[in-house]
C-alpha cells in the first residue's frame, strides 16, 4: 500500500515532466496500462517504449500544477490535466482520471479514464 508521501512524489515527477523517470521509478517490473477500453499494454519496459514513443510525437507535453488524488488502500486515483503540442503546432488539453492499484510502494495496473475527443487538436 503506497503511503501518501509516496503518491506525492509521483504527483511531482510528473508535474516535473519526468514522464519517463515516473514509470521507471514507480511501476512495478510486471506493471500493465490501459486507455479507456483499449486491451491493457504491459511491463514496465514497453510502458518506457511508450512513453517515449508519445513525447517523441509531440513538441511539448506538459502537465498543469494543482493535481489532485485520491488515496484508499492500495488503491488511487490521479486527476491530471495535460497539454500537449503536437509536431505540426497543434494543440490539445487532456482532462483524465487514472486509476491505479499498487503493490506496496509501486503501481501494477492503472487505467485512464478520459474523453478520446480531447485528443483532436483544438481549431484555431
Amino acid at each position: 500500500m503506497p503511503t501518501r508521501e509516496r503518491v506525492l512524489a509521483l504527483v511531482a515527477m510528473v508535474e516535473q515532466g519526468r514522464y519517463v523517470e515516473a514509470i521507471e521509478e514507480f511501476y512495478a517490473e510486471d506493471a500493465t496500462m490501459q486507455e479507456n477500453n483499449a486491451p491493457p499494454r504491459g511491463g514496465r519496459d514497453k510502458l518506457v517504449e511508450g512513453e517515449r514513443r508519445t513525447l517523441a510525437a509531440h513538441k511539448e507535453a506538459r502537465t498543469l500544477p494543482g493535481s489532485s488524488f485520491l488515496l484508499d488502500g492500495d488503491l488511487v486515483v490521479i486527476h491530471w490535466v495535460f497539454e500537449f503540442t503536437r509536431l505540426d503546432g497543434a494543440g490539445f488539453r487532456m482532462d483524465e482520471l487514472a486509476r491505479q492499484r499498487w503493490r506496496g510502494d509501486r503501481i501494477v495496473e492503472e487505467r485512464f479514464y478520459y474523453d478520446p475527443a480531447q485528443v483532436r487538436p483544438a481549431k484555431p
